[in-house]
C-alpha cells in the first residue's frame, strides 16, 4: 500500500494506493494553496521566490510577483483573498480576489510589529484567526531582521477590525497550522517546534478550555512537522507531518498516514465536488482524490 492505514476508518477518507499527481514543480518551497470555488482555481505561494501562482485547467502560471513572500491563504464569504505577508509582517486583504485592492488588515499588536503572520482561517461570523510564528524574519523564508514582538502569538480580527490576541504569550513556541471543527465550537492551533496541537473551545471569539490533541507529531528518520493543517467534513484533523500527511480523528485517534513524496507543507481540497487535496510539498503541488470533502467554510458556499 502507498499510504498507512492504522485505523480502519482511515479506508472511508482515501484509498490505500491513491497516487499522487504532480500538478506544478520547479518551485522553491510551495505553501498557502486555496481553492476558488466559482472560478475552480488554486492560488498557491512559493515563499522564498517572492511569487503567487495560479493552477487551473490550462496549468501553471504567475499570478503575482513579488508577493510580499506571501504564505497562508484564504477567502472570506465575500471571496475577497486574504494572505499572510511574510515579508511585511502583515495579514492583507485583496478586494474581489488576487487583483483587487491590497488593503492591510493587522501588522502591528501593542505597537510592535507582529512577526510574520502564517496561516489563517474565517470564521462564519466574519472574523479572522491567524498564527504569528517567526518564520518569515529568518533567511530563505522572508526577510531577515529583527523581532519586536517577545512571543509568538495567535490572533483574531474582529468583524469590526479590532486586534486581540488569544492565547497567554508563552503558550506556543511557533504557531503554525490552523482550523476550525465543522461547527467551529472548536480552533485547532498546532505548534511546529512542540510538534503537537492543541484544540480549544470557541466562545464568542474568545479561546477557552486549552487541551493537548495530539503529540508527538516527528519521526527522528522522516522529514516533516506539523505545518499546515486542515478539517475535513466529519471532523478529522488532516495536518502535515514526516514523510506526508498524518490523519486523526476527532477524539484525537490517529487514523494513517498518507504518502507524499517531498517535503509537505500545507493542503487544501478543491475541484467541483471538492474530492480533490492539493498538498504543497516543497518544489511541487500535488494532487490526490480522496473520499471526503472538507468542513465547508463560508467562501466555499460561492
Amino acid at each position: 500500500m502507498l499510504h498507512e492505514a492504522i485505523r480502519p476508518q482511515f479506508h472511508s477518507l482515501i484509498d490505500a494506493n491513491a497516487p499522487m499527481r504532480a500538478v506544478a514543480s520547479g518551485c522553491i518551497f510551495t505553501e498557502g494553496p486555496i481553492w476558488h470555488p466559482k472560478d475552480r482555481y488554486l492560488l498557491f505561494s512559493d515563499m522564498p521566490g517572492d511569487t503567487r501562482r495560479r493552477f487551473d485547467a490550462n496549468g501553471v502560471r504567475l499570478q503575482a510577483k513579488p508577493s510580499n513572500k506571501g504564505n497562508g491563504m484564504t477567502y472570506d464569504a465575500a471571496l475577497n483573498l486574504l494572505v499572510c505577508e511574510h515579508a511585511t509582517s502583515s495579514v492583507a486583504r485583496f478586494a474581489g480576489g488576487a487583483d483587487g485592492k491590497r488593503e492591510v488588515l493587522a501588522s502591528h499588536f501593542e505597537g510592535q510589529e507582529l512577526n510574520s503572520p502564517n496561516d489563517i482561517v474565517v470564521g462564519k461570523d466574519g472574523s479572522i484567526y491567524f498564527t504569528d510564528p517567526t518564520y518569515g524574519r529568518m533567511p530563505h523564508y522572508g526577510v531577515e531582521r529583527p523581532l519586536q514582538l517577545g512571543f509568538q502569538g495567535v490572533y483574531r480580527i474582529a468583524p469590526g477590525g479590532e486586534l486581540h490576541l488569544l492565547v497567554e504569550k508563552g503558550m506556543f513556541t511557533q504557531p503554525n497550522g490552523l482550523c476550525f471543527s465543522p461547527d467551529e465550537k472548536l480552533l485547532y492551533v498546532n505548534d511546529t517546534d512542540q510538534t503537537n496541537i492543541r484544540v480549544f473551545d470557541v466562545d464568542n471569539g474568545k479561546l477557552k478550555n486549552m487541551r493537548v490533541f495530539a503529540s508527538g507529531i516527528t519521526d527522528p528518520q522522516k522529514p516533516g512537522v506539523p505545518d499546515g493543517m486542515k478539517c475535513d467534513a466529519q471532523g478529522n484533523i488532516w495536518v502535515t507531518a514526516p514523510a506526508g500527511l498524518w490523519v486523526y480523528s476527532p477524539a484525537g485517534e490517529l487514523l494513517g498516514k498518507i504518502a507524499v513524496p517531498e517535503f509537505p507543507a500545507n493542503l487544501h481540497w478543491g475541484h467541483a465536488d471538492w474530492r480533490t487535496l492539493f498538498i504543497t510539498a516543497t518544489t511541487s503541488v500535488y494532487a490526490v482524490d480522496v473520499k471526503v470533502g472538507p468542513h465547508r467554510e463560508a467562501f466555499m458556499a460561492a
